[in-house]
């Protein structure tokens, strides 16, 4: 009893600082605007509190705050289908096909966006993308005479910006899940005749998917509610519940109806993932 005792009290010791900061640092905050999304009015000045649920009310009368949610949930499933398309690929070859010094590089070239600012990355990518910019005149390059590309203030612009800082978490979640898979399992389906289209739905991906479930929640979720990639390069094509939402904090000091609107994408994001959690533990059963 006493070991078990000592156990116990080891294992609050070590884990009961990384609670704590966890309740003041988010579920604090979380819990204060929860309380704010139901005031007629913000923290801000001396008033009554007095309790409203117009806030959550305006999301279901106003069309065009579904409009936005919806549109900033396509602009999440097309940015975390990019990056999958664009990620998988690249962490099978670090993981499978390239050793050594080559892989060392090419992690960098993968890590680099998160030593850059943010501010940076998107500004640079507004000068790729302009008329007469980097991606014009290559293309131009290849094919003289084509309409110059003007990617700017455009849906497009958006989803490259947001794909070009979220394609790190999908290649390197889906590189650990694929260091993982033996290589012995890939020459034994080899040597009994396997052809590589079925050694990859029969071995590769079945295996991979904790990786890629993991990157997908690590897209999927932040993107939805992203702002400042569909601001400044999305123009008039940026309106999203995330602008909206940091509109309200920022522009119109509306904290009520900001926190209201956070806490229903909230709610959509859980959802989301509740219904799709089973299929996921399914799958990860079967592999």
């Amino acid at each position: 009893m006493r070991v078990e005792t000592r156990r116990r009290w080891a294992i609050t010791g070590l884990t009961g600082p990384a609670y704590l900061w966890l309740t003041v640092t988010i579920f604090l905050p979380l819990s204060a605007m929860l309380y704010f999304s139901f005031q007629m009015k913000g923290p801000f000045g001396k008033h009554t509190s007095e309790f409203t649920l117009k806030h959550y009310d305006a999301f279901f009368t106003k069309d065009y705050l579904q409009a936005l949610t919806w549109r900033s949930l396509e602009m999440g499933f097309h940015t975390t289908a990019l990056c999958l398309i664009i990620g998988f690929p690249a962490a099978y070859i670090l993981a499978k096909r390239i050793k050594g010094r080559w892989r060392e590089a090419l992690f960098l070239l993968v890590v680099l966006p998160f030593w850059s600012n943010a501010l940076v990355r998107i500004f640079s990518w507004t000068i790729v993308l302009r008329p007469d910019g980097f991606l014009d005149r290559a293309v131009h390059l290849v094919l003289p005479g084509v309409p110059p590309i003007d990617l700017t203030d455009s849906y497009a612009a958006i989803i490259i910006g947001l794909t070009h800082s979220y394609l790190p978490y999908m290649i390197l979640t889906c590189y650990l899940s694929l260091q993982a898979i033996d290589d012995s399992l890939i020459e034994a389906a080899r040597s009994m005749g396997a052809r590589a289209h079925t050694i990859f739905w029969r071995i590769i991906l079945p295996l991979s998917i904790p990786g890629l479930a993991a990157g997908t929640v690590l897209i999927f979720v932040p993107v939805i509610g992203s702002f400042f990639e569909p601001k400044l390069l999305g123009g008039t094509q940026g309106a999203m519940i995330g602008t909206v939402i940091e509109e309200q904090f920022t522009v119109v000091s509306n904290w009520p109806l900001g926190g209201a609107l956070s806490f229903i994408l909230l709610a959509i994001i859980l959802l989301i993932l509740g219904v799709s959690s089973p299929f996921l533990r399914q799958h990860m059963k079967s592999s």
